[in-house]
Parts: C-alpha cells; sequence; structure tokens
C-alpha cells in the first residue's frame, strides 16, 4: 500500500511542474508576440535599420496601419547598418529567422540575396505598376527579371547642387549641356567667384563628376551597364570617359578653388551656402549639412544634373530609395497582412506618414507619391525631375562593379596629375582586378 504523505508530496510537486510549464508557455508567447496569432489579431514583425531616419519612418508607418484596421498588428525590431547589419539579415534568411517583412538596400545587392530562392516577388501587387521607372530597376533581380522589393523612405540624386542667389545676380540659366556650363562657369569665375568647388579633403566627394553622369551615359547607350559588367563596356571609350572629361576641363579652365585638395566636404558647403562658390557636384543628400550650419541659407539652393551633350536628353542620376522585402518563410495569415501593412505604406495615407516623419531629400519612389511638408528646393528641383521621368539610375543599383579606387584616381585627375584618358585607362584596370575577385563571366 502506497504512503499517503509521500503521495501527498509527489501530487504537490507534480502540480506544482505543470503549473510553472503553463506559465512558461504563456511567458514564451507574450516574448515572441510577433510571430502569434493573438486572438484575433494577426501579429507582424517589421525588421528595419536602426538610423533616425528608419526609426521615424518605421514608427509612423506602423502607428498609422495599427490605427488605420484592427485585423493586424506591426511591432518593430531594428538592427545595425553597415557589413554588420548586412551580414545579419543575411544569416537570419539562411536560417529561416527572418522577421515577417524588412529593409534592405535596393539596387544590385539584392542579388546577393539570392531573391529566388530567399523571397516573395511583390511585381503583381496593386502599387507596383506605380513604381518609378527607376526604383523598378534597382529592385528586379538579374536572375529570373522578377520584381522583389518595395519603396522605402526617399533616395538622393547626384549632380550640382548651386547657389540660385548668385545665378540670378549674374543672370544665369540653369545649363542643360555641358557647352552650357562651361559658358556659366566663364561668367562665374569673371565675376571673382570659385565657379566649381571641389572638396579632396573629403576623398570620396571627387566622384561625383564621373558617377552622377550614370544618367546621361544611360541614356546614350541604355545597353552600356550590362556591357560592362560583361566586360564588352569600358570608361575609356565614350560615352562613359566624359565624366573624366568634365574633371579635367573644369580643372583646366581654372575653376576650381586654391584649396581643393584640402577642403572638406562641410567647409564646401559653406563656401557654397554664402557664395563664395557657385556650383558643387555633389548628392542631394547633403543638404541636410546645410540644414544644420546654415539654416538661414538653405533656401539660396538648388539642383540640376550634370550637363550632357543633348540638351532633350539630360536626365538625372537617381541614387533610389530603399525597398521593403517579404521573405519566404512568412505565409498565411502573416503574408496577406505583411501584403496588407506595405499595401498601406505605399499609399496616399503612407506617403503623408513617411512625409510627416523626416524631411526628404529625394523621391519616394513612388509615381503616385510626393513628398510634401517643409522641403528645402534642392528637393523639391530633384522631385521635379524624378516626377517629369527626367532620372535615371546610378550605376552602383544595376552593377556589381565599382572599383575601389576611383576616389584617388579623380583626384590625380582634379590636380593635373592625370589627363581623363590616362585616369579612365587606370580605372577600367581597377574595376577588372574587382571583377576577377568577384568571379564576374567575361573576364
Amino acid at each position: 500500500m502506497r504512503n499517503p504523505r509521500k503521495f501527498l508530496k509527489l501530487v504537490t510537486v507534480l502540480g506544482a511542474s505543470v503549473a510553472l510549464m503553463a506559465t512558461s508557455a504563456c511567458q514564451a508567447g507574450s516574448l515572441s508576440g510577433s510571430n502569434n496569432v493573438t486572438g484575433d489579431v494577426v501579429a507582424i514583425k517589421f525588421f528595419h535599420t536602426n538610423d533616425t531616419t528608419s526609426i521615424a519612418i518605421a514608427k509612423a508607418v506602423s502607428d498609422g496601419f495599427n490605427a488605420a484596421q484592427t485585423k493586424y498588428k506591426v511591432t518593430l525590431e531594428s538592427r545595425p547598418g553597415g557589413t554588420e547589419g548586412d551580414n545579419l539579415v543575411k544569416t537570419r534568411l539562411s536560417t529561416g529567422e527572418m522577421p515577417d517583412l524588412f529593409q534592405y538596400n535596393s539596387g544590385s545587392l539584392i542579388n546577393n540575396l539570392n531573391p529566388t530562392k530567399n523571397l516573395i516577388p511583390l511585381g503583381d501587387e496593386p502599387y507596383a505598376k506605380d513604381y518609378s521607372d527607376s526604383f523598378k530597376v534597382s529592385v528586379t533581380s538579374s536572375s529570373d527579371g522578377k520584381v522583389y522589393g518595395a519603396p522605402w523612405g526617399a533616395g538622393n540624386a547626384g549632380g550640382i547642387m548651386y547657389n540660385m542667389k548668385v545665378y540670378k545676380e549674374l543672370g544665369l540659366s540653369v545649363p542643360k549641356t555641358w557647352a552650357e556650363f562651361m559658358a556659366n562657369c566663364d561668367k562665374i569665375k569673371a565675376a571673382g567667384k570659385t565657379a566649381v568647388i571641389q572638396s579632396y579633403g573629403t576623398t570620396a566627394t571627387s566622384q561625383l563628376f564621373v558617377l552622377a553622369d550614370f544618367g546621361n551615359v544611360n541614356v546614350a547607350d541604355p545597353t552600356w551597364a550590362p556591357n560592362y559588367t560583361a566586360n564588352k563596356a569600358k570608361y575609356v571609350d565614350a560615352p562613359a570617359i566624359n565624366g573624366f572629361q568634365h574633371v579635367e576641363d573644369t580643372y583646366k579652365a581654372g575653376y576650381f578653388n586654391s584649396d581643393a585638395a584640402s577642403l572638406t566636404v562641410d567647409n564646401a558647403l559653406k563656401m557654397l551656402a554664402t557664395g563664395q562658390g557657385v556650383q558643387y557636384p555633389i548628392t542631394s543628400g547633403y543638404i541636410a549639412s546645410v540644414k544644420q550650419n546654415n539654416p538661414d541659407l538653405v533656401k539660396d539652393l538648388g539642383f540640376f544634373p550634370i550637363p550632357g551633350t543633348d540638351a532633350s536628353k539630360n536626365v538625372m542620376t537617381d541614387w533610389v530609395t530603399n525597398g521593403i522585402y517579404v521573405p519566404k518563410t512568412t505565409t498565411g495569415a502573416k503574408l496577406e497582412g505583411v501584403k496588407a501593412f506595405i499595401n498601406w505604406i505605399e499609399s496616399s495615407d503612407g506617403c503623408k506618414a513617411q512625409s510627416g516623419a523626416f524631411s526628404p531629400n529625394g523621391p519616394f519612389g513612388m509615381k503616385t507619391c510626393s513628398p510634401s511638408g517643409d522641403l528645402s528646393q534642392v528637393a523639391k528641383d530633384i522631385i521635379s525631375y524624378s516626377d517629369k521621368n527626367q532620372a535615371s539610375v546610378a550605376l552602383e543599383f544595376i552593377s556589381p562593379l565599382k572599383g575601389p579606387n576611383l576616389e584617388s584616381i579623380l583626384i590625380l585627375v582634379g590636380t593635373g596629375q592625370k589627363t581623363a584618358k590616362e585616369a579612365a585607362a587606370l580605372y577600367d584596370l581597377d574595376v577588372k582586378k574587382q571583377a576577377l575577385q568577384l568571379g564576374l563571366p567575361g573576364w
């Protein structure tokens, strides 16, 4: 016969264990709530970068969507930017642990995620028909030609930031050809001002005459980018050499500031804002520095593309916005909720929510959505070029090839140590080394 005391003790221990297991299960469910359906509400987790702008946009769109309906609830998880964040995205995709949707780069980098294997195509969603041409190209996989992303936030553009006040004082008009640009430079120089600001003390800025000219290259030869990637087109030949030639032309004409070799980007922007210098090849995102350091002068600055050879075909080079992507591990009710959330982000309500969350410096990637609010004239100019389809995606969004030494090679041209032809040939060798490292076919 069993001992009553021992039996009572066993029952007590077992009962406590069952209660503990039940409590643990409830706690686990609450801790991983975004991976569960709670009652009638489907929980969705959005994985985004932890920079200030992305955090602000993510909060605005998730709050807006959550308030607009009761079937789904979006929660947020942030990640670092740069290499650390990039590796985290790849790891989570490979292990099947990626949240329900995530933010990532657009452009050629999406091919590193193996989208055919890991992502759900979004090209048949209703909002996809409204993508800007530049954005659509940048989220299309090279392996199967399908569209995998949706626009997130605002992009930038590369071109010439200029002082509108000085332009007006000198009676200048925005140039659409390189000849018109050089004529403007002559008048600016004659007025005792720096016509073209260069800031080689911040080496990355040396690249803009080449990188921001790619829109003109792409219009002149729409096959140039794939041919370049396949070793069938070179920078040393037309039309791509024009960007190198622009650096040589402006240097030889004496249009640069005397301290070009050491000037930093912040001081270059101050020089532009105060009118000491009048034109600066740069990306539009740098207007944020002017807002911070010379807020009263932001209104004096505008933007135009690098002028080309044909006024009717002059286009802006577009550094398009990031994308939102959906992993194949998102299924069922969660997938329905994710699609509803993205559809809301790309709607007019989502457009308003994004515009209210930050101050955009470029277009959103949707023909139906233009940023609003307190925009700088630089942003307005860029959005105008985009809205008029006078924009072409930057090369880095459609080709994995970019030699690491472009900055230093262009500084050699901008300081008179190399000609455009010599520098372009050096850069072609630089690109070849990278192509061999990447194992690209044709090299």
